[in-house]
């Protein structure tokens, strides 16, 4: 168990199985927005991907800076970046995949989610995976109380900043991309509950939209 925390850290059990699939592959640049502490980075730097992390909490990124040096010395610690996501410093469409796990839930209202999620989308190259993991109303509508906008306090205690079935779908048609998985949501007794949203970013081909291929 301890050689496999080694090799993988605390990582995301739905990222892992993007990587089980091929999506996410040796070689690939993944820039992971809002990467906290880096759990998901510890195989990606294992497996020779050219990571990058970006997170508003200097210290975290001091950490993730840290492990990089000790898992995966060739990478630059400016690959690692404290900025806000709606404000980083890495250029357009510069990554093959962007990860945002547990990140756009924070929103503060409808306009820092819109900023949050561009910044993160800009980042993605034609044809690249976007993975996301957040908050939903996606199978505790009843239990949520009505509200004018989309933060809500959840049974669990903590306050988030709410998607649905409904805006996930036009954000993805808005946006250009394709669903690459149908949307799944796992539901948290009584708690929460957390969506993977995982799409490709369409290519302009002879004036066509297509899904292309990292």
């Amino acid at each position: 168990m301890s050689d496999l925390r080694a090799q993988f850290g605390e990582i995301d059990i739905y990222l892992f199985d993007q990587i089980l699939r091929r999506r996410i592959v040796s070689g690939m640049r993944v820039v992971d927005a809002g990467c906290g502490t880096g759990r998901n980075l510890v195989y990606l730097m294992r497996a020779g991907c050219d990571v990058f992390g970006i997170d508003s909490d200097p210290a975290s990124i001091r950490i993730v800076q840290q492990l990089a040096a000790t898992i995966a010395p060739s990478l630059s610690s400016e690959n690692f970046r404290a900025e806000d996501i709606e404000r980083t410093t890495l250029p357009d469409a510069c990554a093959d995949v962007v990860l945002s796990s547990a990140v756009l839930h924070f929103a503060r209202d409808d306009h820092h989610f819109a900023a949050m999620l561009q910044g993160s989308w800009r980042l993605v190259k034609d044809g690249g995976l976007f993975f996301c993991r957040l908050a939903s109303s996606i199978g505790m509508e009843h239990q949520l109380p009505p509200t004018d906008g989309r933060r809500y306090r959840l049974p669990d205690g903590s306050e988030r900043y709410l998607v649905d079935e409904a805006l996930l779908m036009k954000l993805t048609q808005e946006l250009g991309g394709a669903l690459l998985d149908p949307l799944k949501t796992t539901v948290v007794q009584n708690q929460r509950c957390m969506t993977t949203w995982v799409f490709r970013k369409l290519v302009l081909q002879n004036d066509r939209l297509s899904v292309g291929k990292v």
